[in-house]
């Protein structure tokens, strides 16, 4: 079973995909070098980004990240402020050392290629690593694929290694939505309790609860340092960062008698992830950096606007969106690049719609119910980042999803879990519609809002 602490990972921007899972296959591969005792006979490297990467890995940040990974920096520890000084000193001075000891001549132009328009064989995301020796001998050559969510898939030898290798036995496995209900139903637990239950196989319950309450501490910084940083993000398109800004008027607004007004805090919320993610800040990986905001954005909601809010709730609602984002995962997709922005955007909303609606008060079928409103209404949502970034129309996208993710709970609370189309069928529906979507609207920058908006 996937866990939760894999469905949210603290990382770096811009992207899960595309920046995240880079570093971590660079990482992997210099481990790999030192673990096989080849390392000290490398003298070069050399690493090739295939489709999707290729096609947008500037404008994600793939180059530095691939970098950065080599030199054994991980997404999870790295300084996002000091990063940026790392990578320009490799590309000045033309060295790099991998795993931060043994150094090897590195020209980037030659050194790291990007395809734009070759892919191979597995998923869009593709990645060929190989090491030299100082006489050209060929050392070691692994292919990685990068699948979503930071998530990376070992290739050595074509027959790739499951998403997540970890065997231990869970009390509740499931891999579909009638699966979990099914265990509900038999347990009598709910969604939360059923996915705590698969969590109490790898640590003990007050870990859990201790290591979900630092992942919402993550969220809360995150959310923090976007509402006190204004300026435009980098890369080009000059967008200005508005959670500032919207954060200050919404202070200087007080107590309105709008009634609408907690919207514009869950777009702040969303806003101010985004704009983070976007500027290569610290976020949580949830499940996908482009995103990120939308679970943050409705648990903020759920904590400063529900009565009764507490962070017993917030280990519910992490443990329930961990389990609807685990079924996406194994019956699907969450890679912009295999199924488009409603992979990512999508899930994102339909996992927190469903744990919004657990907090609440709801039955596992509201939950179910809640979390297949969320995505059906989201299928088709394309991935046409603009000049190959995640800011249009990504962060508005994420302010919407968290809304649609809040009404989406409140339109289930309000039946009794019957419906018609069921959550694994609007899975399946998302995962052929991801298939039949034109490769130009799936993170590839060819399509969509990214040919018909000017950059400027």
């Amino acid at each position: 079973m996937i866990s939760v602490f894999d469905l949210f990972s603290v990382g770096i921007g811009p992207s899960s995909s595309h920046t995240v899972g880079p570093m971590r296959a660079a990482l992997r591969f210099v481990e790999r070098l030192a673990a096989d005792g080849q390392l000290d006979s490398v003298a070069q490297v050399r690493c090739e980004l295939f489709g999707s990467l290729g096609a947008t890995g500037h404008g994600h940040g793939s180059p530095a990240a691939v970098l950065l990974g080599l030199s054994g920096e991980r997404p999870e520890t790295v300084d996002t402020d000091r990063a940026p000084e790392q990578v320009q000193a490799i590309r000045d001075s033309g060295r790099l050392r991998l795993a931060g000891g043994r150094e090897v001549a590195f020209n980037e132009s030659e050194h790291l290629v990007l395809h734009r328009r070759r892919t191979l064989p597995l998923h869009p995301n593709g990645m060929l690593f190989q090491a030299r020796s100082g006489t050209g001998e060929l050392v070691a050559e692994r292919t990685y694929y990068s699948v979503g969510g930071g998530f990376v898939l070992d290739d050595p030898a074509g027959e790739p290694a499951r998403i997540v290798p970890d065997t231990a036995p869970v009390a509740h496995p499931f891999r579909t939505a009638a699966d979990l209900l099914l265990h509900c139903s038999d347990t009598g637990l709910p969604v939360s309790g059923v996915m705590l239950a698969n969590e109490l196989s790898r640590r003990s319950e007050a870990q859990v609860r201790e290591d979900l309450l630092r992942i919402w501490q993550v969220m809360q910084a995150c959310v923090a340092r976007g509402c006190a940083r204004g300026g435009v993000m980098p890369g080009g398109l000059r967008v200005r960062r508005r959670a500032a800004d919207l954060y200050q008027r919404l202070l200087a607004e007080g107590g309105s008698v709008d009634p609408l007004q907690v919207m514009d805090w869950v777009s702040l919320y969303a806003l101010a992830v985004n704009e983070e993610n976007a500027s290569g800040g610290r976020v949580v990986t949830a499940p996908t950096n482009g995103a990120a905001g939308i679970v943050p954005a409705v648990l903020h909601y759920y904590k400063r606007f529900v009565p009764g809010a507490s962070d017993d709730g917030v280990v519910r609602f992490l443990l329930t969106a961990g389990a609807i984002g685990t079924i996406y995962k194994e019956g699907a997709s969450i890679s912009g690049a295999e199924v488009g922005c409603q992979g990512e955007v999508g899930s994102a909303c339909s996992m927190a719609a469903g744990a919004q609606c657990e907090v609440l008060g709801g039955s596992a079928r509201q939950v179910e119910n809640a979390a297949e409103i969320g995505m059906e209404h989201n299928l088709g949502l394309t991935c046409d980042p603009v000049g190959g970034l995640v800011q249009i129309p990504c962060i508005e996208r994420n302010a919407m999803g968290s809304i649609k993710a809040i009404n989406a709970a409140r339109m289930a609370l309000r039946g009794d879990g019957t419906h018609v189309v069921s959550l694994d069928k609007v899975i399946k529906t998302m995962r052929e519609t991801g298939a039949d979507m034109k490769v130009k609207y799936k993170e590839t920058s060819r399509g969509g809002l990214a040919v018909n908006v000017i950059e400027c």
